[in-house]
């Protein structure tokens, strides 16, 4: 069974370029770095300034690994400087 998950985020609105750039930059790197990943995209929310990633892993440990490479530590730190506030994780599971 995958591991996946939607992490929804707010940003303060005069980070949006970077916060975009950012995300962008780090999908590019999962897909060309992360064999174990499923899928791996950010979306804009139709409430203001919310954003949202959805990821998906062939295992929970993919995502803890995911976590610990060099392009996640080189790339999120100007990420998370554009959040208003933290994420939240909402787990999605198979129905069966």
């Amino acid at each position: 069974m995958a591991f996946t998950f939607i992490a929804r985020m707010k940003i303060f609105p005069e980070k949006k370029d970077q916060f975009i750039k950012a995300c962008e930059k780090l999908e590019k790197a999962v897909e060309e770095n992360e064999k174990g990943c499923l899928y791996y995209k950010f979306y804009k929310l139709r409430e203001e300034n919310a954003y949202a990633v959805i990821e998906s892993f062939e295992t929970e440990e993919m995502d803890e690994e995911h976590q610990q490479t060099q392009h996640f530590k080189d790339i999120v730190p100007d990420l998370l400087e554009c959040l208003d506030g933290t994420y939240t994780r909402e787990f999605l599971d198979p129905l069966r």
